[in-house]
């Protein structure tokens, strides 16, 4: 059988020995187009990306079979562009764009359902910004694309929302700008005549239990393949962690298929995966829309492995070379799986990180654990680059077991392993000051709050109907 050449956008190190252990994976030849420094460090330009993606496809010698990604903007966008370019399959790049445009997707998803929050336009360019009509504190501002949670805020009332404005008016246009190339390239509705890529959203703040909805489009045809919960850190915004599969009831699942097919039939996108992000409340019964990403989660692809025993990624493959993109179901050598974020919440300068031997060890030593350390030996912490607006990643840690206290139990042993020592200083602090006490993560105190934690949002859920 012939080998094929497949092209990954922002190909990271992380992913390619899961990738590499995927069906099939005995004939891909992956090659990385792009690197992750590339595509997210400073001043994002579309135009010299593409240009640079051409150059090293044109020089290439052999077949180019498939052209994927599973990034966001802009590697979301370069897919389809590239694709067409080398006739490649893909999705339209209309349709990514209706998902990755805040506003233009809520405009799509009002047309089909009634599961999202009240939204507006916030005008930046107005003297004094206001709310949008009818929208409600508390609620979220946010630009209209922008990588991961960055420039989003929670907003409580007029002093919240004025810092806010401020701070994303400063900041929109490092991936706003690039995004009006995107746009520049398609025949906009009327409703987005004059809009453009540096627009910022007002949402009402949604509660409940956080989930997210994985599948593909193929042929028309909307598969959703897996729905996880998302947990936060106690009153905070900030994930702990990811888990598959979902504890949601039955029902609520079934509406959560249902509403995320009649979406993604709205958006048009069709040969390519999706993950789409919820809020259910038990309290209410309500489920409410929060996004549209035009790509599965890489995120996620470890959990899928563990549980059903194939990665997203072979979706996200087998949609590119026009084959069979079905996953197996419940195959995989774990009950359930995790991704956890280890987070500090404080500024700080890192002095220690273990080397690869050492998290190998602690992979050996704890059956089902896969560590992603986040920080570099000696990098300011609010220096890393892809942070929410609130916290700063220390580690990823994958987990996978036969109940959520083997899940917890694994969790905790990794982090008590890991003993990444760092100073602890205030976000806004230039230098290190003399004398500051050194703190080290992992310790018993900090593992029983993490337990604590997980504990006390599971319990939560549990208690709701979850």
């Amino acid at each position: 059988m012939d080998e094929k050449n497949i092209f990954v956008i922002g190909l990271d190190e992380a992913n390619v020995p899961i990738l590499e252990s995927g069906p099939g994976a005995h004939r891909y030849r992956f090659h990385r187009l792009l690197t992750i420094e590339d595509l997210q460090g400073g001043e994002v330009s579309v135009a010299d990306l593409i240009a640079k993606a051409e150059g090293v496809l044109d020089a290439f010698e052999g077949s180019i079979d498939a052209i994927v990604g599973y990034w966001d903007f802009p590697v979301s966008t370069l897919v389809p562009i590239l694709s067409e370019r080398y006739g490649t399959r893909s999705t339209s790049l209309e349709s990514v764009v209706k998902c990755e445009h805040k506003y233009w997707s809520r405009l799509e998803q009002q047309k089909v359902i009634d599961e999202h929050p009240r939204f507006g336009r916030v005008d930046l360019e107005a003297r004094d910004p206001r709310p949008p009509e009818g929208v409600r504190y508390p609620m979220w501002l946010k630009p209209a694309l922008a990588y991961s949670s960055e420039l989003a805020f929670s907003v409580k009332d007029e002093a919240d929302f004025r810092a806010a404005v401020a701070e994303i008016r400063e900041g929109i246009g490092r991936v706003g700008k690039p995004f009006e190339a995107i746009l520049e390239r398609l025949d906009l509705p009327p409703e987005m005549e004059g809009v453009g890529g540096q627009v910022c959203l007002a949402e009402e703040a949604l509660s409940g239990v956080q989930v997210a909805v994985e599948g593909y489009v193929h042929h028309g045809e909307v598969t959703v393949y897996g729905v996880l919960d998302s947990i936060d850190y106690p009153d905070s915004p900030c994930f702990l962690r990811h888990q598959y599969p979902s504890t949601l009831p039955e029902p609520v699942i079934r509406r959560l298929h249902d509403v995320s097919r009649r979406v993604m039939r709205q958006i048009g996108m069709d040969g390519a995966t999706f993950s789409i992000e919820y809020f259910y409340d038990p309290a209410t019964d309500e489920i409410n829309l929060l996004e549209i990403n035009p790509r599965h989660s890489q995120s996620h692809a470890e959990l899928f492995a563990y549980v059903d025993g194939v990665s997203n990624h072979h979706c996200m493959l087998s949609l590119a070379l026009g084959e069979d993109p079905a996953l197996p179901y419940r195959s995989g050598p774990y009950t359930m799986a995790a991704k956890w974020y280890y987070r500090w919440f404080a500024d700080g300068v890192v002095h220690d990180t273990p080397v690869e031997e050492e998290i190998e060890r602690i992979e050996r030593e704890i059956p089902g654990v896969r560590i992603e350390v986040v920080p570099e030996k000696g990098q300011r912490l609010s220096q890393m680059a892809q942070q929410d607006s609130y916290s700063f990643e220390l580690a990823h840690v994958f987990t996978g077991g036969d109940s959520e206290q083997d899940l917890r139990a694994k969790y905790d042993r990794c982090v008590a392993a890991l003993s990444l020592i760092f100073d602890a200083t205030a976000p806004d602090d230039a230098t290190t000051p003399d004398g500051q006490e050194e703190t080290e993560t992992g310790t018993e105190t900090e593992t029983d709050a993490v337990t604590d934690t997980v504990t006390d949002a599971v319990t939560e859920m549990e208690t709701q109907g979850g």
